[in-house]
């Protein structure tokens, strides 16, 4: 070692024997603590759905509603053929849509894309799920 490190080191030595080990305050875990907890406090969020509880009650109830409100006020089947409806309906459907032709792409496209849609869904669901667990 040289002559100038042993210098600083017996400088060093002074002033650590001179200083004076400094202690927290009594309180300073319980401080601490506070401040862990109000952060923990920010970072939780809670879970809010989508569609709230009194939503989901008034649509359940106007579902009812609508039910109760068809099989009271409801035509009778003996006043009309469901087979004859049925067939003017399909019959107005086919000459509308009887001009219209779709590329086998299109079709495929119609095809694959809700089922692209509903598998995003599942694995962004998955992904927020894992993220947001407490």
């Amino acid at each position: 070692m040289r002559e100038s490190d042993k210098d600083i080191e017996q400088l060093i030595d002074r002033m650590m024997a001179e200083e004076k080990l400094q202690s927290p305050s009594i309180d300073f875990t319980s401080k601490i603590m506070a401040e862990v907890l109000i952060l923990e406090k920010k970072k939780l969020k809670t879970y809010k759905p989508l569609i709230s509880k009194p939503v989901w009650i008034s649509i359940g109830i106007a579902l009812a509603f609508l039910v109760i409100y068809t099989s009271l006020f409801s035509v009778s089947e003996s006043n009309f053929k469901i087979d004859e409806i049925g067939k003017l309906y399909s019959d107005k459907i086919a000459t509308v849509f009887s001009g219209i032709h779709f590329s086998k792409n299109f079709l495929y496209a119609i095809l694959i894309v809700p089922l692209m849609i509903l598998i995003q869904v599942g694995v962004l669901k998955n992904y927020f799920d894992k993220k947001y667990q407490v």
